[in-house]
């Protein structure tokens, strides 16, 4: 069954960009076909680095954000749509006049609206802000990334988390990257699997041996929470 994963947060600087390459390099290394959408139009991650499958869409304008749902219902492939900051106004429209939801139940389409958290209250109060606007119609996965924070006691101890769990939501944790390693990829402009396993210069800059092993082990972890919080049945939910 096809997905179409919406990366969001709302909040810039959450890591939904991370997130959103992480997704795509699983794919790859599952060997699952996908397609991906970067809505970021001044300077996008996910076109940036996996630019192969990736194409750019403007969210604010139906036409373009309608190539989305059109993708996974034509090639019955994972959709992977990395959302800019802010851009929950024009998505929610988006979603509210097309009848999204219902047309993703109607084809068989999984929609799962990922929320990127940082340890602040703004992502509480964004997510609080989405389950309002949604409710139980759409696939729900929480991500505690510990790469904007070290304490997500207030998420945990939220009437928010309740309410997202109530529906359904899945929660994982997306562990931290050494900052020093995560700069030294994006500098040099490396997919997630180059900068784990390039090691000749020849083909272009490469991490320290150690760095590379930093990043397969980060990787590891990621994709481990992403099998978890994917495999489980569609109407499972876990409280974490």
């Amino acid at each position: 069954m096809a997905r179409i994963h919406f990366v969001g947060g709302e909040k810039g600087g959450v890591g939904k960009s991370v997130l959103s390459r992480i997704l795509a390099q699983y794919h790859i290394d599952q060997g699952k076909p996908f397609g991906a959408f970067d809505g970021d139009l001044s300077h996008g991650d996910l076109i940036r680095y996996y630019g192969e499958y990736t194409e750019t869409v403007d969210i604010r304008t139906f036409e373009s954000a309608d190539r989305i749902a059109e993708e996974a219902a034509e090639s019955g492939r994972d959709v992977i749509v990395d959302l800019p900051a802010q851009a929950s106004f024009n998505l929610d429209r988006w979603m509210a006049d097309t009848g999204l939801v219902e047309f993703s139940n109607d084809i068989g389409v999984v929609l799962t609206l990922w929320h990127i958290m940082d340890d602040g209250t703004d992502s509480i109060r964004l997510l609080e802000k989405t389950l309002s606007t949604y409710g139980s119609g759409p696939d729900y996965v929480l991500v505690r990334n510990h790469g904007r924070g070290n304490d997500f006691s207030l998420f945990d101890e939220s009437e928010e988390k309740v309410k997202a769990v109530a529906v359904g939501a899945r929660i994982m944790d997306l562990p931290n990257l050494h900052a020093g390693s995560m700069r030294k990829i994006d500098r040099i402009g490396a997919s997630l699997w180059a900068a784990a396993n390039n090691k000749d210069k020849a083909i272009g800059p490469t991490l320290g041996l150690l760095e590379r092993q930093r990043v397969k082990v980060w990787l590891k972890k990621a994709y481990a929470e992403l099998d978890r919080v994917l495999q489980l049945p569609e109407s499972s939910s876990s409280s974490d």
